[in-house]
C-alpha cells in the first residue's frame, strides 16, 4: 500500500486458500489494544490461510484420485481421445464430496470452533 493510505488493503485470492490477504494499516500512534487487536487480527487471518491451503490442497489430491479411480474402473483414461480432460457426472461426483465432507467433519468442526 501507499505511504499515505489509512485503512487496510485487501489483495486477490490467495492461489491454495482462496483467502484474500489482508495488510493491515498501523496508525503512527498505534496504542497497545489497537496493537493486540491488529495482531490477533494477523494470527487469526494466518491460522485462516493455512487451514484452507491444507484443505484445499488435500481436496484436490482427494478428487484426482476419486476420478481417475472411477474412470480406470469404468476402463477409461484421464483424458479422452482429443485430448479433453475426462469427468465424471454430477451424480458420480456427489458420492466425493459426501465422502470427503464426512471424513473432515471434525476438522470442519474445531476450524469452526
Amino acid at each position: 500500500p501507499p505511504a499515505h493510505s489509512h485503512s487496510d488493503w485487501i489483495g486477490p485470492p490467495d492461489k491454495l486458500s482462496n483467502l484474500r490477504p489482508v495488510i493491515f494499516y498501523v496508525p503512527p500512534e498505534e496504542s497497545a489494544l489497537e496493537r493486540r487487536l491488529r495482531e490477533a487480527r494477523q494470527e487469526a487471518q494466518a491460522s485462516n490461510q493455512r487451514f484452507w491451503a491444507r484443505h484445499n490442497r488435500a481436496f484436490r489430491q482427494e478428487k484426482e484420485e476419486f476420478i481417475y479411480s472411477r474412470l480406470k474402473a469404468k476402463g477409461l483414461e484421464m483424458r479422452d481421445e482429443s485430448g479433453q480432460k475426462a469427468t465424471l457426472n454430477a451424480e458420480e461426483m456427489a458420492d466425493f464430496y459426501k465422502d470427503f465432507l464426512s471424513k473432515n467433519l471434525k476438522k470442519h468442526l474445531q476450524y469452526n470452533r
